[in-house]
């Protein structure tokens, strides 16, 4: 029996497999807020058989997005957008998910087909942007962040706290904390953006006390029986991976001891100068070593697109589920596919009865 096509729970959350489609921005938002593309783009991906579907990164204020184009989550009008994909995700019989995040010093940059560098300074589509430190990531975006005071703090994790709520109200079952890829969340965590002396920079303690306390303030908005998660950079590729991971375990084990239901696991991004060994599931092993020391539920994405290869990460208890992005952007029934390839007959989903019919009734296409 597949793996791969088991339901998993998580709190009051059944996913009919452990196929998720993960959050991959669109750029296609207007003043954050989620329009025709949106609507169309989602359902259709939770039509395809997967059992969650994130819905992209979603900024919880202005400054925090990366684009013009994202999407947002800092007024009401954003969230009265969102609520009918969050109503579609569900009615096509996925779990539906949405990823809240401030992108600090990688935020006001272009689209990705547009140069994926910051807006140049005078441009009136920009936006100042900010960080633990003002230290610039470097490379395409050399602009230099203004370093965050303590009433900056307070007000991001307050905006946090906003964007959970409204995503609540928008139906949505499922949240995940962007804490990773040279954002915000992981610049507070990375050695290499947070060069503070306080409270917030320093030891691994210090370094990790914005996401716990971003996570704290989230936790008390957000439902207690609806799964809460995080998506962290746990590894940099920079020379000091050991460390690195060591100390990310570590702060996992505190993220779930405040609450957190199932952490994400990716790379770090905070540096340009990373040696990252892509490959086929590069990262599952990495995974698995969180799973076991913190003793939390993962999941992770990165070189995944093969039936086989997902059902090898379940089987072998690496993940929990596989975070499946790029083919399901070629194929949005790749699960159907990888239920073909992998000999499943039944899969665990129920099909559209329209789907179904003409399934059943002609099966030698």
């Amino acid at each position: 029996m597949s793996a791969l096509f088991q339901p998993f729970s998580l709190k009051d959350a059944t996913l009919r497999n452990r196929i998720a489609i993960p959050p991959m921005c669109q750029y296609m938002a207007v003043d954050g807020v989620a329009n025709d593309w949106h609507r169309v783009h989602y359902p259709a991906l939770a039509r395809g058989g997967g059992g969650l579907v994130i819905v992209e990164a979603t900024a919880v204020s202005p400054e925090g997005r990366i684009t013009p184009a994202c999407l947002g989550l800092w007024n009401d009008a954003q969230a009265e957008a969102l609520a009918p994909i969050a109503a579609a995700i569900k009615a096509a019989g996925a779990v539906p998910g949405i990823q809240i995040g401030h992108a600090g010093r990688k935020a006001s940059a272009n689209l990705p087909w547009q140069g994926d560098d910051h807006i140049a300074d005078g441009d009136p589509r920009g936006w100042p942007t900010i960080s633990p430190s003002a230290v610039a990531f470097g490379a395409k975006l050399p602009k230099v962040p203004k370093a965050m005071t303590l009433d900056d703090i307070a007000r991001v994790r307050a905006d946090f706290a906003a964007a959970a709520r409204r995503a609540r109200n928008a139906g949505f079952e499922w949240l995940e904390l962007h804490f990773a890829h040279g954002y915000l969340g992981q610049s507070f965590f990375s050695v290499h953006a947070n060069q503070r002396d306080d409270a917030y920079g320093g030891s691994a303690e210090n370094r990790s006390r914005f996401l716990l306390e971003t996570l704290a303030a989230v936790r008390e908005v957000w439902p207690e029986n609806r799964p809460l998660t995080a998506r962290f950079g746990v590894i940099e590729y920079d020379g000091r991976d050991e460390e690195t991971l060591a100390e990310a375990i570590g702060l996992t084990r505190n993220l779930k001891r405040g609450g957190l239901d199932l952490l994400s696991v990716s790379v770090g991004f905070s540096t340009p100068k990373a040696d990252i060994p892509w490959g086929p599931a590069f990262l599952a092993p990495i995974a698995a070593r969180v799973r076991e020391e913190a003793a939390i539920p993962v999941a992770s994405s990165w070189g995944i697109g093969t039936p086989e290869l997902a059902e090898a990460t379940v089987a072998n208890g690496q993940l929990d589920l596989v975070m499946v992005g790029r083919s399901h952007l070629a194929n949005p029934h790749w699960p159907m596919h990888a239920a073909k390839v992998l000999k499943v007959e039944r899969p665990t989903w129920v099909l559209p009865a329209p789907y179904a019919h003409w399934l059943e009734r002609y099966r030698t296409e």
